[in-house]
């Protein structure tokens, strides 16, 4: 029965695992997607247009209903502050952007999955292995390793980036908290329904009418980003958040290959070095878990 009860254990959490990772793939497409837009739209627009897509999806899905069950939902002021940190990250991290290289933003960024484990001990009280701190630090010197950034020393720009990745670990903390306490659909008209308001309001003074490719591009964002939250919140649920935080190295790989595809950008060979040392981080990950030995 013990063994049984490992298995289903294990199967679940490398579900997450899994899950997690695609939602990593389809982040990836969606900043691929945002990045085209940005030049004639502002990210207060595509954030707008972006958190309407996902709702109209979850109405479909959900009707009335699930907008009355989120509005009594036990998560209510909790997705609020998450809706907040998130707003927080974009904002740092789309500002720093303007002063800092892609390669500079991308490494000071993946700072966020050794925050996310280093605060999963503080907040959540999960317990991890020193084999997994070992994966995490390996996942970080490869996005090092890949990036190769020249040093910057603790200017505005790095300080907004760091902002940045604290204010999306304490929202992955946080949604890693609650996750279990309602469904992903809940979550989902609540964490796009703050946004929709949010990003709403300085569309006052900012609107500026799309063209008919610019909307179907903010609509195809709207999509990648609801799949990818569907499956990170459902990844949440099934595993614990110190074990899938390293994942989310595999966004780099994703932004270099789609770098290549759209914008004919070819990587140097310090991006295969550090993405294979990305790559074997995630399977230490998975191989520890996979062949964890139950506690005695």
């Amino acid at each position: 029965m013990t063994d049984v009860v490992l298995s289903d254990t294990r199967e679940k959490v490398l579900a997450g695992i899994l899950l997690t990772s695609l939602a990593y793939l389809l982040f990836s497409l969606q900043d691929a997607s945002i990045k085209l837009l940005v030049t004639t739209a502002t990210v207060w627009q595509i954030l707008f247009i972006r958190s309407a897509t996902i709702l109209v999806g979850c109405l479909a899905i959900g009707s009335r209903q699930l907008i009355a069950d989120s509005a009594r939902s036990p998560i209510l002021k909790s997705m609020l502050l998450r809706s907040f940190l998130i707003l927080a990250a974009w904002l740092c991290y789309y500002t720093a952007a303007k002063d800092l290289q892609l390669a500079e933003l991308t490494t000071i960024y993946f700072a966020a999955p050794i925050i996310v484990t280093a605060l999963s001990i503080v907040i959540l009280g999960e317990k991890v292995p020193l084999l997994r701190w070992a994966a995490v630090l390996m996942g970080f010197g490869g996005v090092f390793v890949a990036c190769d950034p020249a040093s910057l020393g603790f200017s505005l720009p790095v300080l907004l980036v760091l902002a940045a990745a604290c204010f999306w670990g304490l929202s992955i903390v946080l949604l890693s908290k609650v996750a279990s306490q309602e469904r992903t659909t809940v979550q989902l008209v609540l964490n796009n329904g703050f946004f929709l308001v949010i990003a709403g309001i300085p569309l006052f003074w900012t609107w500026q009418t799309p063209g008919w490719q610019e909307l179907l591009l903010m609509i195809a964002v709207g999509a990648l980003g609801g799949l990818g939250q569907y499956f990170l919140f459902e990844g949440m649920k099934r595993a614990p958040i110190s074990i899938i935080a390293p994942f989310e190295y595999t966004a780099l790989l994703w932004a270099f290959a789609l770098g290549f595809l759209i914008w004919g950008d070819v990587p140097r060979d310090a991006v295969f070095v550090g993405a294979a040392i990305i790559v074997l981080a995630g399977l230490v990950i998975v191989a520890s878990e996979r062949f964890r030995k139950p506690a005695a």
